[in-house]
This record gives structure tokens, C-alpha cells and sequence, in this order.
């Protein structure tokens, strides 16, 4: 039943099924999925790959397949439709974990990485670093969306800290609540450095954040409801589409040009749906690199203000932008606007630190939303993070990254372009949205088997349609061998 030719053996040990082992072929490739399913890198309502592509991918005979298929249905993790194939149940974890066991024991089967099929598997991608119990070494992660550790400073941070630690603020700083708004040196600090945008933002209209994800949380739970509407770009930001849906709301896409969202159909969509929120980037838009023009900005602004609908421009790579690049916040000094940003893209990702500024009125609602899902945010974080701003720290790292990113971007266009690729926008800032010719989802997963975690084009459309395109990171994208694999992923 388990027949395998030996160029199939060869092919199904190398992504860790052994022909040899005590537990069946079948068995094996039962335990991949079901480890996948129990680690949501395989999500509910995922499909399963066709029983011909999963047999060609691992070497596999179709009725192998099938079995561990079938095996995996008996067991409640996936269900089989009818001319559709095989799917991920919606509520699976309790089962996952035995028959991962069971058919994992004899010897015990490392599973590898799925392919990012939903926003949270690509995070979860990045964060799993390929690890303990994978079968394939990650070698690179071309769809990140963070600057090289290497290239980050934390020195500064460092430096400020022990200075904390030695003197007086250690206590005001550890042994007490903090200020719900966030450390008064922070937000402090936070003023001055929106001033140098020309976005006036008093302290008191500043609240930190625990990152930047977590600022979006808590306006999307102070200012919409379960079914209301909200405007997004398209394409987007797979992790914003789904804390959206997390909240209930209905997503209304908007395309996204080369100088801004599509104005005609946002004004048509505002006016059908009265949407509570646009959410969009205006600097360095992800996964694009695209600016929006002043033009667009003043267009959207007057949309806002006549259909009442609030923007949150979010700016996290704010850093690796030009100061005078159009911001909507700038243009309406936060009157029908929410400015949302943070430091994990430029200084130091642990640190979590975002920070959302609006009208006092807003804030006020996010305090409360604040109050509720953490109480504070952590002062001693913020207060070193105030010190590395007030020394002038930060300015000297973002120039030397800046300067940095030119010369990989420049490298990683001429490689990317050599590879067949095209640019569906000029290339700036980190990000790279690239036009492949193929579906980037099945070029994703051919892709990890040989050790890199793709961002393949359907994480970025609210509504998952398949995709030629892929986003890539400039800094990770500098090695000709990930080329040389893309190409041989690609056919």
C-alpha cells in the first residue's frame, strides 16, 4: 500500500518522511498535517493539497495519500467535499495534538513549515524561525517585513536602561502603575519628534501602546462595533485585515494606486456603506512602497469630513521615509484622523512600543479601551526608550539604515529583475511588491520546501483571491542562491 519508488523515497526522507521507519508512510504524512493544523500554520478552512500535487510534492502514491488523508478525517481534523477536496475543520486543536503523537512515536516526525495561507502562519512563520521539530532549516525569510537584527541598535537602549537602573527613576519607573496615557517623558518626547513632521500632537493627545498592532486594536474597539463598515487599501496588510474580522467588521477594499486608494470608489463605497474607519498608509505603503500624493491626501480628507468617517493613517516605517512625504494627520492636524506608529521597525522589536495620536476626544475612548485590556503600558520600556530619543540617538541609527537599505535595495532590484521579475512599483522604502507570472501561493510552499518563507500575493487582498505577486524584503533578498530557487521553484 505504501509503494515508493526510489526516487520518491529520496524525495519524501528529504522533507522528513523515512521509508524505513517503524511508523507507515501514511502514518507519517497523517502526523505532518495534523502538527500543522495543531500549530495553525495550517488554518481552519484551509485546503489541503490535492491528493496529485501532495503525492508529486512528497513522493508519495496517491493511494498513500488518500490514507493519510482519510486518516486524518476519521480523526475530525479535515473534512472532504465533494469536487473541492480536502479541508481544515474549524475547530480541531483538542484532536490535533494525539494523532500528531500517535503517528509522530515510532520514530517521532518533524513537520515542516506550512506556507503562509493566512496572515497568522506568516507571522507565525517568522517567529518559528524554522526551529526545533522542522524538517527544513529556514535559510532565509524573503517575505519579512522587518529590518536584519544585525542592523538595529541596541546599544542606546542599553545604555539607557542602566542609566535607569543606577539612578533615581528605577523606583518611579518599576514600583508603581504607570500614567494610563504612557510615560509623561515618552509622550513627551513623542511630541517633539511629531513636531519635526509639522504634526502638532501635544502630550496629552498621545497614548503609548504595546506596538503599533496593539494601537489598532484598541481604536477598532473604541470606535466601531460588531457589522459596522470600514474602508481598507487593497492591496493591504494581511495582520490588519484580520483583527478586523476578529472585531466583526465588514471590509470594504479599496485598490490602491500609485498615489493613493482609488477616489471614485471610495467616495461610491462611503457613500453606500457609511463605513466608520479608512484604514490606510500613506508613506511607504505595505506591501507597495508607494506614497500617497498631496493631492490624494487632500481628496481623502474631504471624503472623510463629508461622508464622517475617522482615517488612521498607520506609519510604522515612518523611520525610512522622507520627513516631507504627504501625511494625512499633517494636512488635517488629527481633526478627522488617528496617527498611529511605533519602533519595532527601526530600533528594537521586543521594546513593543507603538503609540496612537487623536483628537482629545478619541483618546479619552482609547484610555478606557487601554484601562480595560492591560491597564498600563510598561513604564521602565518607554522611559528608556524617552532617553534614547531626548540624546539623539535615534536620529544617527535611522541615517546609517537608511543609507544601509539604498545600497540592498539597489542589489536586490538588479537580482530580482535578473530572476524575471517586475516591480509593480517603483522600489523604495524596504518592501518590494513584485509581478512573478505564476501563483505565488503554490511558489510559496515549493519555496519552503527548500528553506524560504515567502509572502505570496493573497495574504495582501482583503479577500484572499489568488495571486502573481509577491511581497519581498530588500534586505533579505540580497543572496543569489534564494534567486536560483525562486527560479527553480518557478519552473
Amino acid at each position: 500500500m505504501d509503494d515508493l519508488n526510489n526516487t520518491a523515497a529520496t524525495k519524501g526522507e528529504a522533507i522528513g518522511l523515512q521509508r524505513h521507519a517503524a511508523a507507515t508512510l501514511t502514518e507519517q504524512l497523517a502526523a505532518l498535517f495534523a502538527a500543522r493544523i495543531r500549530n495553525r500554520l495550517l488554518p481552519p478552512g484551509s485546503r489541503l493539497p490535492s491528493v496529485r500535487d501532495c503525492g508529486r510534492r512528497y513522493g508519495l502514491s496517491t493511494q498513500t495519500v488518500v490514507a493519510a488523508y482519510d486518516r486524518l478525517q476519521a480523526h475530525g481534523l479535515v473534512e472532504a467535499r465533494a469536487q473541492r477536496g480536502y479541508f481544515v475543520r474549524a475547530a480541531v486543536l483538542a484532536q490535533a495534538p494525539a494523532i500528531a503523537r500517535r503517528g509522530a512515536a515510532q520514530p517521532e516526525v518533524a513537520a515542516p513549515m506550512m506556507a503562509p495561507t493566512h496572515a497568522t502562519a506568516l507571522v507565525r512563520g517568522m517567529f518559528h524561525q524554522m526551529g526545533a521539530g522542522s524538517a527544513v532549516a529556514l535559510r532565509g525569510a524573503p517575505g519579512s517585513g522587518v529590518l536584519p537584527a544585525s542592523w538595529l541598535e541596541s546599544a542606546a537602549l542599553g545604555s539607557a536602561l542602566r542609566r535607569i537602573a543606577r539612578g533615581s527613576e528605577l523606583e518611579q519607573v518599576s514600583l508603581h502603575y504607570g500614567h494610563p496615557l504612557g510615560d509623561p517623558a515618552l509622550r513627551e518626547a513623542l511630541s517633539r519628534q511629531l513636531a519635526g513632521l509639522s504634526l502638532q500632537a501635544p502630550p496629552q493627545q498621545i497614548l503609548t501602546t504595546n506596538g503599533a498592532s496593539q494601537a489598532l486594536d484598541l481604536v477598532l474597539r473604541a470606535l466601531t462595533r460588531p457589522g459596522d463598515a470600514v474602508l481598507v487599501e487593497s492591496p493591504g496588510w494581511a495582520m490588519q485585515f484580520a483583527q478586523m474580522a476578529h472585531h466583526g467588521l465588514k471590509l470594504l477594499p479599496v485598490p490602491r494606486g500609485a498615489d493613493g486608494p482609488d477616489l471614485d470608489l471610495l467616495d461610491q463605497l462611503a457613500r453606500a456603506h457609511a463605513p466608520r474607519l479608512f484604514i490606510c498608509v500613506s508613506v511607504l505603503h505595505n506591501p507597495t512602497g508607494q506614497s500617497l500624493s498631496a493631492a490624494s491626501a487632500h481628496r481623502v480628507l474631504q471624503l472623510a469630513q463629508r461622508h464622517g468617517f475617522q482615517v488612521v493613517e498607520d506609519d510604522v516605517y515612518a523611520a525610512l521615509a522622507e520627513p516631507s512625504s504627504a501625511r494625512m494627520s499633517v494636512l488635517d492636524q488629527l481633526e478627522h484622523t488617528l496617527y498611529l506608529s511605533g519602533f519595532s521597525k527601526i530600533l528594537a522589536p521586543g521594546c513593543r512600543v507603538g503609540f496612537v495620536a487623536a483628537s482629545p476626544a478619541i483618546i479619552d475612548r482609547l484610555i478606557d479601551q487601554k484601562l480595560l485590556a492591560a491597564l498600563t503600558t510598561p513604564a521602565l520600556t518607554e522611559r528608556a526608550l524617552a532617553h534614547v530619543l531626548e540624546q539623539g540617538q535615534m536620529r544617527r541609527t535611522v541615517q546609517q539604515v537608511r543609507d544601509r537599505l539604498d545600497a540592498a535595495r539597489a542589489r536586490a532590484v538588479r537580482l530580482a529583475e535578473k530572476a524575471g521579475c517586475r516591480f509593480v512599483a517603483p522600489p523604495r522604502g524596504l518592501l518590494g511588491w513584485v509581478e512573478t507570472g505564476v501563483d505565488t501561493a503554490m511558489l510559496a510552499q515549493r519555496l519552503l520546501d527548500a528553506g524560504y518563507l515567502l509572502a505570496p500575493g493573497h495574504l495582501f487582498d482583503p479577500q484572499q483571491q489568488p495571486s502573481t505577486r509577491m511581497r519581498i524584503n530588500f534586505t533579505q533578498t540580497q543572496d543569489e542562491a534564494f534567486w536560483r530557487a525562486y527560479a527553480a521553484a518557478k519552473g
